[in-house]
């Protein structure tokens, strides 16, 4: 039976069918991945962009990503309630906080990626977002946790069996849903904003539909060697948390493969995100 966000496959192998079974759990079945990536040709393309555009590197990571689960749609599954499911669109979240001080409250963002989308129009939909949150304007999801986070423990501790209950059926709400970054199909945490030079391992969660977090590091000059000779080069560091069950290693890697081909041809990022990359 299909959901509200997934469509059920039907055509998986044994193995698949068992996985749920063995690894009952998303935060069991995750695996990392660290990968260092040359980003100067990105840094050179944002150098000659419009400044009036105000393309960020969180806009271009972004656009990078979106491209990616259209090219790579495994990317795109989740497992819920022991069952496989095709996410029906693809969403990437962050968390935007209204000010940069420690006491700022944090915001849900969720933006949904359109076929016809590409850098621009990805990076308005950001922008738009990053506004209304700058703006003091809660969502649903928003406020829905901030109302139930305050309640008595016993309270708040019967009302998430039955939110949790209920999502593993299809029973919540999509106003509750549609701006959780635990039901989206990326979760991004730009930490080189903050200028935090390493990308951590952030965890999954057993609540939603979530299956890939990752975060972005500073990008700073390090010294490879290409073709015998030292060159100095933009690094950024990124940091993979990915539900293994849904696709294999060798599929996680040629993904990964593709997401740096991107970034190494950053005008790419120009064309809309469901148009297929030959490399």
């Amino acid at each position: 039976m299909n959901r509200k966000d997934g469509i059920k496959i039907k055509n998986r192998n044994g193995m698949q069918g068992l996985m749920p079974f063995i690894l009952k759990k998303r935060c069991d079945s995750e695996v990392y991945i660290n990968a260092k990536i040359d980003v100067t040709n990105l840094v050179k393309y944002k150098e000659s962009l419009n400044k009036d555009k105000n393309i960020t590197y969180f806009h271009l990571f972004a656009t990078a990503a979106s491209k990616l689960f259209y090219n790579r749609p495994l990317l795109n599954r989740f497992i819920i309630n022991k069952t496989y499911y095709d996410r029906k669109n693809v969403s990437l979240s962050f968390v935007a906080k209204k000010e940069f001080n420690d006491t700022s409250e944090e915001n849900l963002t969720v933006i949904n990626i359109q076929k016809d989308d590409n850098l621009f129009t990805i990076s308005d939909k950001i922008k738009g977002d990053v506004k209304s949150i700058r703006s003091k304007q809660n969502n649903s999801t928003d406020d829905f946790i901030d109302k139930i986070g305050k309640l008595p423990k016993f309270i708040r501790s019967i009302i998430m069996g039955i939110v949790k209950f209920a999502d593993n059926h299809d029973l919540l709400p999509k106003s509750l849903t549609a701006n959780s970054i635990y039901h989206s199909s990326l979760v991004l945490s730009n930490l080189g904003s903050i200028n935090c030079d390493a990308a951590i391992y952030h965890h999954l969660t057993d609540f939603g539909t979530n299956s890939i977090f990752m975060t972005i590091g500073k990008i700073k000059d390090e010294d490879r060697i290409i073709n015998g000779k030292n060159q100095k080069r933009k690094i950024c560091e990124f940091g993979l948390v990915l539900d293994e069950r849904i696709a294999d290693g060798y599929y996680f890697v040629k993904s990964l493969e593709l997401f740096e081909y991107i970034l190494n041809n950053p005008k790419l990022l120009e064309d809309n995100v469901n148009i297929k990359i030959n490399k």
